[in-house]
């Protein structure tokens, strides 16, 4: 069983940052980071293979939005930059055994989940 815990979430005006990070208390093959806006499906923002040596990006927030580990602290973080409005959600982090990081885009793959981080952008 893993442990995620998301921490970070705030309030912030658009074109402002926020960092995202969430502890992991096991390891797992890689790790994502999804968002859900009021009324939407949960969407992939981005995901990293344990070692951080793989990432992919959502194509619509890529350059905007890094991911990154830190193995030695067992976390994983969201660098968000240049935020909009639209960016407004609550933010999950998981973790996923399945190795196949082609996959990792895929909500379903991941076995386990944070309850998330509410980030709201401001106009």
């Amino acid at each position: 069983q893993v442990q995620l815990v998301e921490s970070g979430g705030g309030l912030v005006q658009a074109g402002g940052s926020l960092r995202l990070s969430c502890a992991a208390s096991g390891r797992s093959y890689a790790m994502g980071w999804f968002r859900q806006a009021p009324g939407k499906e949960r969407e992939f923002v981005a995901s990293i293979t344990w070692g951080g040596g793989m990432r992919y990006y959502s194509e619509s927030l890529k350059g905007r939005f890094t991911i990154s580990r830190d193995s030695a602290k067992n976390t994983v973080a969201l660098q968000m930059n240049s935020l909009k409005p639209e960016d407004t959600a609550v933010y999950y982090c998981a973790s996923t055994t399945f190795a196949a990081f082609r996959e990792s885009t895929k909500p379903s793959i991941y076995n386990y989940w944070g309850r998330g981080t509410q980030v709201t952008v401001s106009s």
